[in-house]
């Protein structure tokens, strides 16, 4: 490249990314933009090359237009593993990675807790401690329950590893099934209305495409056994919440743990908040300490990839959605 680089970087803070993105490319423009507002007009200024950028309040306002627009980068990386904001794009134009891994093993852990936390009854327990009562009770295990994990994707995985290692029994789809490791059966995702009444869990990560926009809706809960546990960690709009509330209002669903909703934040009129047995997150499944350093230390591995002309890491098809 014989002209300079230009990045531009998109998030709420960019003042530590930044200065990494200036020590690993010392002789690159790199800009920055804290708003979506402002974003059109650093585009035009900057023409950048690469954008790194975050969904950092929310869907609503996203100036995706822009991004895409003529004066948008060859190369748009997103920092999150969700790309159902940037709607469809000309894959010949530009070029969209995700960070999709880098919070995995956090999201696997988050829905291995909500198992345990309905699986334990700990809204009971502590209904319990809070009246002094010492009543009998049994706990319900997770050794030789089947899970079934919609979405066999890099947080998929991340499941199934540690639903092994409780001694569940794993079974998932995937758009293009092939086996995997910690995967007891691996089926297309086109067959799950076949495998919901297998499950004694179900775990939901799979993208939202048009393609799973109300996957799992009135049909598909009540094709599962009564007293399913369940977790969402895929993004607002796989699952008909209309159809998850009267789940869940019957006791059909024992217990949800649901971290992503069609409207974020949630509305505090939302009848979700009224429902005892849903434990409710602020989509957080995915942010702990550290990670994002870790998706910017993957845009600047792809950064050196991009200017050495080679592959990048996690590409992404927008019409499958990863």
């Amino acid at each position: 490249m014989t002209e300079p680089l230009r990045i531009l970087l998109h998030n709420a803070e960019t003042s530590d990314i930044a200065s990494m993105a200036r020590r690993a490319h010392p002789k690159a423009i790199v800009e920055t933009c804290q708003s979506y507002a402002a974003l059109s007009a650093h585009l035009d200024a900057l023409r950048p090359h690469a954008v790194y950028t975050v969904r950092f309040a929310g869907s609503d306002g996203y100036p995706r237009d822009a991004l895409f627009g003529p004066n948008g980068p060859r190369w748009v990386a997103n920092g999150g593993a969700g790309t159902d904001h940037f709607g469809i794009w000309d894959t010949t134009r530009v070029t969209v990675t995700n960070a999709a891994g880098v919070a995995a093993d956090m999201m696997a852990e988050y829905v291995m807790g909500g198992f345990l936390h309905f699986a334990l009854d700990v809204p009971g327990l502590q209904s319990d401690k809070a009246q002094r009562r010492w009543p009998a009770r049994t706990v319900r295990p997770l050794k030789d329950a089947t899970l079934l994990i919609v979405g066999l994707g890099q947080t998929g995985r991340a499941i199934a590893r540690l639903a092994q290692s409780f001694g569940m029994i794993v079974i998932g789809t995937r758009a293009r099934p092939e086996p995997m490791e910690h995967v007891d059966e691996v089926h297309p995702a086109d067959h799950l209305h076949a495998v919901l009444p297998r499950a004694d869990f179900v775990a939901v990560c799979t993208p939202l495409t048009p393609a799973t926009r109300n996957l799992l809706s009135v049909n598909e809960f009540a094709l599962m056994k009564p007293g399913v546990v369940f977790t969402d960690v895929s993004r607002g709009g796989v699952i008909d919440g209309t159809a998850l509330l009267g789940a869940l209002s019957d006791g059909h669903v024992a217990g949800a743990a649901l971290d992503v909703f069609e409207t974020e934040p949630l509305p505090a009129d939302s009848p979700f908040w009224a429902v005892e047995n849903a434990l409710i997150s602020p989509h957080c499944s995915s942010v702990y300490d550290g990670w994002e350093a870790a998706s910017f230390d993957l845009f600047l591995n792809n950064l050196a990839r991009w200017v050495e002309g080679k592959e990048l890491f996690n590409i992404v098809d927008p019409n499958r959605g990863y």
